[in-house]
């Protein structure tokens, strides 16, 4: 039963992976405009109906990699380990995310999305989704029953990091120069260590 089921899965993500492989390599051959669902379909050998089983639009064919991107994130919150100051963990994930989206590989990608206001529009709204689920986490890391304002702010500064750092000439610079602004912030919050009441 658990072999059967795994390799149930192991079949869906690699459906999953080979739709995603195809939708972006017809968009870049032809532009994201110029091809549909149903192009993808055909070209991948699967149904419309199993494209938009593993994707919810045709934007989200570009973004294949939103739901690890914002496990990465709250896992950098909640997954660190006990003495691990929070700000340096997220730097940490940052500073990773950048490095493979900041790749020459990536950059007919990125010049995509950003040729595309359907795309940006995707993007932003994807950036909000990440910051309120590592706000989220950051709440429930210090014992509060919601996330915020300060939760949402930090959270905010984090994901937007990643998305300045990424156009940057120097990536691995920007991430350092915003999280020093970040580390400055969290200094100050109610949340930091140094002000929680003992």
């Amino acid at each position: 039963m658990t072999v059967s089921s795994g390799r149930r899965e192991r079949k869906k993500a690699a459906t999953r992976q080979k739709i995603a492989d195809t939708a972006l390599r017809l968009f870049l051959e032809r532009g994201y405009e110029a091809v549909g669902i149903r192009d993808v379909a055909a070209e991948a050998d699967v149904a419309v109906t199993t494209v938009f089983s593993h994707f919810a639009s045709k934007e989200a064919l570009v973004f294949e990699q939103d739901e690890d991107f914002e496990h990465r994130l709250t896992q950098a919150v909640t997954g660190r380990a006990p003495d691990e100051p929070l700000i340096p963990a997220l730097r940490r994930e940052i500073h990773a995310m950048v490095r493979h989206c900041a790749a020459e590989s990536t950059a007919p990608t990125w010049q995509m999305i950003d040729a595309s206001p359907a795309l940006r529009q995707y993007e932003e709204s994807m950036r909000l989704r990440h910051a309120e689920s590592v706000a989220t986490a950051i709440a429930a890391e210090f014992d509060l029953p919601q996330a915020t304002t300060a939760c949402r702010t930090i959270a905010r500064f984090v994901v937007d990091a990643y998305s300045l750092a990424r156009s940057a000439p120097d990536p691995a610079a920007a991430v350092d120069e915003v999280f020093r602004m970040i580390e400055a912030a969290w200094e100050v919050t109610p949340m930091h260590p140094r002000l929680r009441p003992s």
